[in-house]
């Protein structure tokens, strides 16, 4: 069985398909972080000096652009395949990164913010859907943790590496990114059409008779919407649980996300070399981790290897927001890259394996959609809590949040079991 297993993961991983999807997932990512991290923030409090609150709602709208898409898009998917849904992202980002480049004020960021957001909603739905339509549930737990590797690296290369094409001027860090879209372009015109996405999933067209039968029917679109959920959460394979999970899951990141650099500044006093350093410290053990782990969740299952992980990652932020000892911080960070090792491939192979094959772009895009509501509020949230009660409160509330994801994944665990039985 573990040889068939191995042989799935490495037929996945020297698929065309997939290996284009994972260049758009890095390429975009790099773009997406260097813009959210390292210029937008800094153009924003500096140039058009906005207060943090103003700053961290215009990054928001990213968020709310990117989750209020994924959904519909992960439908569209289904119905024309993987090239013109990413075409369509693709070229909204371009335009994002071109506004950033040549244009200036206010009104222009909340632009190209929002069509950052609109750009990227395409990337999850697409580059899961299709990683795992290739890979199936025996190889579901290697080929998400592949992907979170693109992800994460894509997402911690951006920042640090166009640091240094800023210098006096942001024009030759502008030039690298809209190079990269460029690339981003070609490799989406290379995915494959409508009727090579369906022989890849092994389905076919609907017939036409049946197509002309719906629409003759006069049902409201209402009625549609309702009745395709109703079908979709009929055929789900898991807990209705785990609903309140992937929100919660999404959320305790949420937290965190905005706050970050505020507390390596000014409560750690870290300069911008070592908070590079911190966030290479953790995001390596997290990506050393994940291949690992990936071919054990697929072997052992993902029970296990998920409470162990909301445990440590729950812990240890917990305590890393009293700590100021700057030794035991970067201790305390490994061990929170080391949970997330554990949570990342494990959490989305128990998501894939409660997705119908016959809807899996709609459905990945619904569950991204829940799982991104949850990054909105927590990043809303997140800056409410440092004003209020103090700089340890996200990272308290998001372990405390993760405590709570524990115990939902207890219940969760409890249905499958007795699903199976």
């Amino acid at each position: 069985m573990s040889i068939g297993k191995g042989w799935a993961g490495k037929k996945v991983l020297s698929s065309p398909f997939v290996v284009q999807l994972l260049i758009i997932m890095y390429l975009v990512e790099f773009v997406k972080g260097a813009l959210l991290v390292s210029i937008l923030p800094v153009y924003m409090r500096e140039v058009l000096h906005l207060s943090a609150y103003a700053v961290g709602w215009a990054l928001a709208l990213q968020y709310i652009g990117d989750n209020a898409f994924r959904s519909p898009l992960g439908w569209i998917i289904d119905r024309i395949g993987y090239r013109y849904v990413m075409l369509f992202g693709v070229l909204f980002t371009s335009a994002s990164v071109l506004i950033v480049s040549y244009l200036h004020g206010m009104g222009w960021i909340v632009v190209a913010c929002l069509l950052l957001g609109i750009g990227t909603s395409p990337l999850w739905p697409c580059v899961i859907n299709g990683a795992t339509t290739v890979a199936g549930n025996e190889s579901s737990g290697t080929i998400m943790s592949v992907v979170y590797m693109a992800w994460l690296t894509g997402v911690g290369c951006g920042p640090i590496v166009i640091n240094f094409f800023i210098t006096h001027t942001y024009a030759p860090a502008f030039r690298i990114l809209i190079g990269m879209m460029v690339v981003v372009i070609i490799v989406a015109l290379l995915l494959p059409g409508k009727k090579r996405s369906m022989e890849l999933e092994n389905r076919e067209e609907a017939p036409v008779a049946a197509a002309s039968e719906t629409a003759h029917e006069q049902v409201s679109m209402r009625e549609r919407v309702r009745r395709y959920f109703a079908k979709v959460s009929s055929s789900l394979h898991a807990s209705k649980l785990l609903y309140p999970a992937m929100f919660t899951q999404n959320f305790a990141l949420g937290l965190l996300t905005p706050v970050l650099t505020q507390y390596a500044r000014t409560v750690l006093h870290l300069t911008p070399q070592q908070y590079s350093m911190y966030l290479v410290a953790g995001g390596a053990v997290t990506v050393i981790g994940l291949i690992p782990v990936g071919k054990w969740v697929d072997r052992f299952g993902t029970k296990w290897f998920l409470h162990v992980g909301f445990l440590m990652a729950a812990i240890s932020l917990s305590v890393l927001g009293y700590t100021r000892n700057l030794p035991l911080v970067l201790l305390i960070v490994a061990f929170v890259g080391l949970g997330y090792a554990c949570i990342i491939p494990a959490w989305n192979a128990l998501i894939a394996q409660a997705i119908p094959k016959s809807e899996r772009g709609a459905v990945w895009g619904f569950f991204l959609t829940i799982e991104g509501l949850g990054m909105v509020f927590g990043s809303i949230m997140s800056g409410k809590l440092w004003d209020m009660l103090g700089p340890h409160s996200p990272f308290l509330v998001s372990g405390a949040v993760l405590l709570l994801l524990f115990v939902l994944h207890l219940f969760i665990t409890r249905h499958k079991a007795d699903v199976v039985t």
